[in-house]
């Protein structure tokens, strides 16, 4: 099976290079049976990546320890669910995976796209190709996930403790794909720039394909901070970890792109711009997985080292290069058909956000790779921490915030303070009237008050376009339920918009939460004891212990209670594993929108008392629930529709 597994390999690279050249020599020569033959190549690597997938995946099943990776990363005593997790825990099995999901992206952008410019996408599907084969030959040349063992042993070494969680199950393979996804909209990009296609013919295809990655980043994201939020055992969700930072900044980057190419949409506006920005997200992605799999930083998210390191870096140069010197080779046909008119515009509030969004990328970027700079110029690593990153990305983070709440309330080309005093009433009057209740409840973080208030803001701006829109169609006879979705469906886009903005307020809130009014307690407890936290009992139960081959496991249970109820028991878990000498913790949580009461058990005495870390965390619970309207505004923005229509210069 391991042979058969490297033979699916070396076929995939094969095939990889002949799509690479035979598309190429079908456009050059005119020959669409050459065309249509690179395209068929491209479902045949794509099923030979899913068929190579499915073989490795077996061996672990079987228990094939004469493969190397399998015995790396698996063991008899491993709980067979968490095969899944094995297959990508480490770098072999996830260039698999990677280049599986881009085999599979590929193959959907042919099915999906068919009916676009042939010579576009002919270059694009060369593009997507030109990537797996990076992946691939690191696979056969440095990083074979099916190398045999001359000796095989009677067990393999486990699975890393922190990755027996539920959340390893999705938040890997979810940010692997968004990541990935990311050379879909690129290389329709780069496919337009070469074909001579300079217009705004392929913003519609990149727009769909990065409003995919965007949301797969997104989603991966947050799985990732409920992972560690659950498992670390340290009662917070993000540390500006340089691998959370790897999947931050390219969503950065596409959250500015998404944004800028709806000006190109509807005014012409931005073409090199726009070029300029699905480059940075690529580049950014192709960085992430640098930073993940090249293991050049430490991170808590690393499991395990790799000196893949130079041959990624060496790819992201050749990107980096070859992206923008095809963009300096058409940047003469790349001319707006319009140019900003007034800087109280929507185009210019658009800018302002691309300028915020790039510049908290940047920052984010410093940070991570400073480390390695000081290490080669000072030979020592400088570790960036999280005030760093809070100190400047903080107020970034307000401004964009507030651009949330106007932005949609400007006018296309010309504004006025006029018109935009008057759209801005009821948001005003939200902002101002959550600042002062805020403050005669006694909240003087400046910070605090004036996130939580830009948060009302751009709360009251969307109810408000969505009432204002309902009563227009109700006007005309419509129920209001009625209205209202008909509203949604006239035009996704938009509204689809306005519900992502929601989820970001959401998670504003959270954030903002849980990073201000935090309460953290240590404490020693006996079996019986109680300690008060705010407005909680806790009191420690007992324990149950479980031994098994691999671990020691507790369960500590401990009763809950206010000053008015009895809220139930949680339960803590506590597993140390001998082999890795790693302990993996799975909080006690009892979450509320108001608040997370979290416990964790972080040490255990021989006279049986237990030491607990116990947080309460507010507002978390509103960052996990942004992640479900997120998705939900994506679905709506990229339902189908119809095309956008110009806006005239009086249409707001």
């Amino acid at each position: 099976m391991a042979d058969l597994g490297f033979i699916l390999l070396v076929l995939s690279l094969v095939l990889s290079v002949y799509a690479v050249c035979v598309s190429i020599a079908g456009v050059k020569l005119g020959q669409h049976v050459f065309v249509t033959s690179g395209r068929y190549a491209t479902f045949a690597v794509c099923g030979l990546l899913v068929f190579s997938t499915l073989v490795l995946v077996s061996l672990f099943v079987t228990h094939d320890f004469s493969v190397a990776y399998v015995a790396a990363h698996s063991n008899l005593a491993m709980e067979r669910q968490f095969i899944w997790v094995a297959f990508y825990s480490g770098n072999e099995g996830s260039l698999l995976f990677i280049a599986t999901a881009l085999g599979v992206l590929s193959s959907m952008a042919l099915v999906f796209h068919f009916n676009i410019d042939r010579t576009v996408l002919t270059y694009a599907n060369v593009l997507n190709m030109l990537v797996l084969c990076f992946f691939v030959g690191i696979m056969i040349f440095l990083a074979n996930p099916f190398q045999t063992l001359d000796f095989i042993p009677t067990d393999g070494e486990g699975i890393n403790p922190l990755l027996t969680h539920y959340g390893m199950f999705i938040h890997p393979p979810v940010m692997m794909t968004g990541l990935i996804c990311v050379t879909i909209p690129f290389s329709f990009a780069m496919g337009a720039l070469i074909a001579g296609k300079t217009g705004d013919e392929w913003i519609k295809n990149s727009r769909w394909w990065g409003l995919v990655a965007w949301c797969l980043l997104g989603c991966g994201l947050l799985l990732g901070g409920w992972w560690a939020y659950t498992i670390l055992g340290w009662g917070g969700y993000w540390a500006w970890d340089p691998v959370e930072n790897s999947g931050f900044m390219p969503w950065l980057g596409l959250t500015a792109f998404l944004h800028s190419i709806m000006v190109q949409a509807r005014r012409g506006m931005f073409r090199s711009w726009n070029v300029v920005l699905i480059i940075c997200a690529f580049v950014l992605a192709c960085f992430g997985m640098f930073i993940n799999r090249g293991g050049p930083v430490p991170s808590v998210h690393s499991f395990g080292a790799s000196n893949l390191g130079w041959m990624f870096l060496i790819f992201l140069g050749v990107v980096s290069l070859a992206s923008l010197g095809l963009f300096a080779y058409r940047y003469s046909t790349l001319n707006s058909s319009n140019n900003l008119q007034s800087a109280l515009s929507r185009e210019a509030a658009f800018l302002a956000n691309n300028l915020l969004l790039l510049f908290i990328a940047f920052v984010t970027l410093w940070g991570v790779v400073f480390p390695l700079i000081s290490e080669i110029f000072q030979g020592e690593t400088v570790t960036v921490v999280a005030p760093y990153y809070n100190k400047i990305n903080g107020p970034a983070f307000l401004v964009l915030i507030f651009l949330m709440a106007i932005g949609p309330q400007l006018s296309w080309r010309h504004g006025s303070f006029r018109s935009l005093g008057r759209s801005m009433i009821f948001p005003l009057a939200a902002f101002i009237t959550t600042f002062v209740l805020l403050l005669i409840l006694g909240v003087w973080n400046l910070y605090a008050v004036v996130s939580y208030s830009l948060c009302a803001m751009v709360t009251a701006s969307i109810v408000h376009e969505w009432w204002k829109g309902t009563c227009v169609r109700h006007s005309h006879g419509e129920f209001y339920v009625t209205a209202f979705m008909r509203l949604i469906s006239s035009n996704k886009p938009r509204y689809g918009g306005y519900v992502v903005h929601l989820a970001i307020v959401m998670l504003a809130l959270g954030v903002t939460g849980s990073s201000f009014f935090k309460q953290q307690i240590d404490v020693v407890l006996n079996q019986g004891d109680t300690v008060q936290i705010d407005q909680y009992s806790v009191e420690y139960v007992g324990i149950r212990e479980n031994a098994t081959t691999d671990r020691i496991a507790r369960e500590v249970f401990l009763a809950i209670s206010d000053q008015k109820n009895d809220l139930g028991m949680v339960t803590a878990v506590y597993d140390y594993y001998p082999a890795f000498r790693m302990a993996s913790t799975k909080s006690g949580l009892r979450s509320t929108p108001i608040e997370d009461l979290y416990i964790i058990p972080s040490e255990f005495f021989d006279d049986g008392s237990v030491g607990f870390r116990i947080n309460i965390n507010p507002m978390v619970w509103w960052i996990w629930i942004s992640g479900p309207f997120l998705i939900l505004g994506t679905l709506i923005t990229l339902w189908p529709r119809e095309s956008i229509p110009q806006v005239s210069a009086k249409e707001t």
